[in-house]
């Protein structure tokens, strides 16, 4: 039973398709806990047959497609089911309203720019907090007319002084 449970969560898994092994938004990550929760049942539960199992597995996989599908051609369900990246700091300025609203620290900003090799806060165009939780970094001297910024939430009020 466990080698068959095994099998139909991995074919679960591939029919979910790449989203389901990349840097996740939260909606991926509570199908992918889902999946192990539910192959966890059909493992240690014995009033849950097999079938049934599968029939779980089958059916989150449908919904994370359907809601995956839906998310790409209708900016409401997008909106719903995904944070929009956030600008936390702007041509060497934090931006420290947006950096309070998402629960970030100066720190955590400067590791991320030091992780790219950017030695001066200042020879920064851009960080974004990515839906994944990541930061990407900009340099300025790849900072250009600012299209990969494009659906980028950017906060109301001016940039405060670099750290």
């Amino acid at each position: 039973m466990a080698g068959l449970a095994y099998v139909l969560l991995i074919t679960a898994v591939r029919a979910s398709g790449k989203r389901a092994l990349s840097k996740m938004n939260a909606f991926d990550l509570v199908v992918t806990v889902a999946l192990g929760s539910t192959l966890a049942t059909i493992l240690l539960n014995r009033q849950v047959s097999l079938a049934e199992g599968a029939l779980a597995l089958a059916l989150l996989v449908a919904l994370q497609f359907i809601t995956a599908w839906t998310s790409v051609r209708f900016g409401s369900v997008r909106r719903l089911v995904k944070a929009q990246p956030t600008l936390l700091l702007r041509d060497g300025h934090m931006l420290r309203s947006a950096m309070t609203e998402q629960r970030v620290t100066p720190d955590e900003v400067c590791q991320a720019i030091r992780t790219q090799g950017i030695g001066a806060i200042e020879d920064v165009g851009a960080v974004v907090l990515e839906t994944d939780g990541g930061f990407s970094v900009v340099p300025r001297s790849q900072f250009g007319s600012g299209s990969a910024l494009n659906g980028v939430a950017r906060p109301q009020a001016a940039p405060s002084p670099p750290a």
